[in-house]
């Protein structure tokens, strides 16, 4: 029976049979010997880079925000935190109704769709993607690996009066590439109003400069990497995430080259679509149901009239002192189109909490999927991690931890697939990070009606389109093969 997406109204098939390629992204993700420098050589130069310019950020106070202001409205105040030239992004209040419960918020209006894009090359039939090292000023350690191309439309058609992006030609002109994948993918609906962007992976032929702050890397090293805490940005896990190997010419012999157990279950996970707990259609079916019962409205309203937030000059804060918090910054960077700048970007008081749980049923590897509303999700409703909580050292502190923490928390050593911290993307946010785990069960336990357990095949055969939050796409990445 044929499954059919009701967002775009096109099939979707758990195996795609006609693949579009051999697999080079596979024996990509299998390759970890680099021909123009081994990885510990790679790890010197990115450290490098962070002495190669001058890079600072310092906090500042709201009247200290250059290029922006807020604006006002008759009888209602102090409205919204924009940019004079009314691009970029916006700081503004929202007021939620979501299934009974309501609160007030600030949350980022960006309606524009940036780009996201990584050039790949193969090089003696192995492919290669052009990585960036990026200074973002929210940045943990400043410097993080991104996408060959991270750029707001506001920021590639040069509303900054900056120079333009380096490689952005690629991805705006298609006489000079190939693309490979081209996905709409959303941003994060806790902290974004209805923001997406669009992650691109696109392959060339000819030569291109390799520019000082960038460097070519394998999946394999790239799947290597995002296990260092805090290195590999949000953005660049976003576009990998992408990668769907069941679009390739796959040989279950690509077994015999993984030697680990658990990874080869997540292999067989991916590439076979026998066994599975639950059909696709019945996964569609029950998500389809999710999202009909979902009640979930929001309202804009002045941000000196959000709920339990005050504002004044040295920021926006809850009431509470939990949550997260709006600040601005001064920012000076050497290497970036413009040199130096003022911004609002948003703090978190604590680090959070991202886990998938998986499990062996029929044999066959699954991972707990949870139907989760957020306020500003461009569809209202979208799949996400089992956990997915951004303050979990504040709720372990009130005893109110999210369903299923637990297994997170507790895991003994050996339960624990991967575990790092990695942060949030340092346009927008502070210092943000989260600590992201995947963990390995054999309890049986009931799950609530909003939680279903799926393949990786299902998985990945939902990604393209849409399905998927940006921290279960994120996730996926630290599952190696290598």
């Amino acid at each position: 029976m044929e499954v059919i997406d009701s967002f775009s109204n096109t099939p979707i098939k758990p195996f795609i049979n006609n693949p579009v390629h051999k697999a080079t992204f596979l024996r990509s993700e299998l390759e970890l010997n680099n021909q123009f420098q081994p990885l510990d050589e790679f790890l010197k130069w990115f450290d490098s880079r962070k002495s190669a310019n001058r890079f600072s950020v310092e906090l500042i106070p709201f009247s200290k925000l250059d290029k922006w202001h807020f604006t006002w409205r008759f009888g209602a105040g102090v409205h919204s935190l924009v940019h004079d030239s009314g691009r970029f992004y916006k700081i503004k209040g929202i007021r939620v109704l979501m299934n009974g419960e309501s609160w007030d918020q600030p949350i980022i209006d960006q309606p524009e769709i940036g780009i996201l894009g990584v050039i790949t090359k193969k090089f003696n039939g192995v492919r290669y993607f052009l990585m960036q090292a990026k200074m973002e000023p929210g940045n943990i350690n400043l410097i993080q690996l991104s996408p060959t191309v991270q750029a707001t439309k506001s920021n590639y058609t040069q509303v900054h009066r900056g120079t333009a992006p380096k490689y952005i030609e690629y991805f705006l002109d298609s006489s000079k590439s190939k693309v490979l994948i081209d996905h709409l993918q959303t941003e994060h609906g806790r902290r974004f109003l209805r923001k997406r962007n669009r992650n691109i992976i696109v392959e060339v032929e000819e030569d291109v400069p390799v520019y000082e702050d960038f460097k070519w890397l394998t999946l394999g090293e790239l799947k290597k990497l995002v296990g260092l805490d805090n290195l590999v940005n949000v953005d660049s896990r976003s576009v990998l995430s992408c990668i769907n190997f069941l679009d390739e010419e796959i040989d279950e012999g690509f077994i015999d080259e993984i030697s680990d157990d658990f990874k080869r279950g997540v292999f067989t996970s991916m590439i076979s679509d026998k066994n599975s707990l639950h059909s696709l259609n019945d996964i569609i079916h029950w998500f389809t149901e999710m999202k009909a019962n979902a009640e979930v409205t929001t309202e804009e309203v002045p941000l000196n009239e959000v709920r339990g937030w005050s504002i004044n000059d040295d920021g926006l804060r809850h009431g509470s002192g939990k949550f997260f918090s709006v600040v601005g910054v001064s920012v000076i960077a050497g290497n970036r189109e413009v040199g130096s700048w003022t911004q609002p970007l948003i703090k978190h008081n604590s680090h959070g909490l991202i886990g998938f749980l998986c499990k062996k049923i029929n044999g066959v590897l699954h991972f707990l999927v949870q139907a989760k509303a957020e306020p500003g999700s461009f569809t209202v409703m979208e799949m996400v991690p089992a956990v997915e909580c951004d303050d979990i050292d504040d709720r372990i502190n009130r005893g109110q931890i999210p369903k299923f923490s637990e297994f997170f928390i507790n895991a003994s050593k050996d339960k624990i697939k991967f575990d790092a911290f990695e942060s949030e993307e340092g346009g927008r946010f502070y210092k943000c990070h989260n600590r992201c785990m995947v963990v390995e069960t054999d309890s049986n336990f009931d799950i609530p009606k909003n939680y279903h357990w799926m393949t990786l095949n299902q998985i990945m055969s939902l990604i393209k389109h849409n399905y998927f939050n940006i921290d279960a796409r994120n996730l996926l990445t630290y599952l190696s093969l290598k």
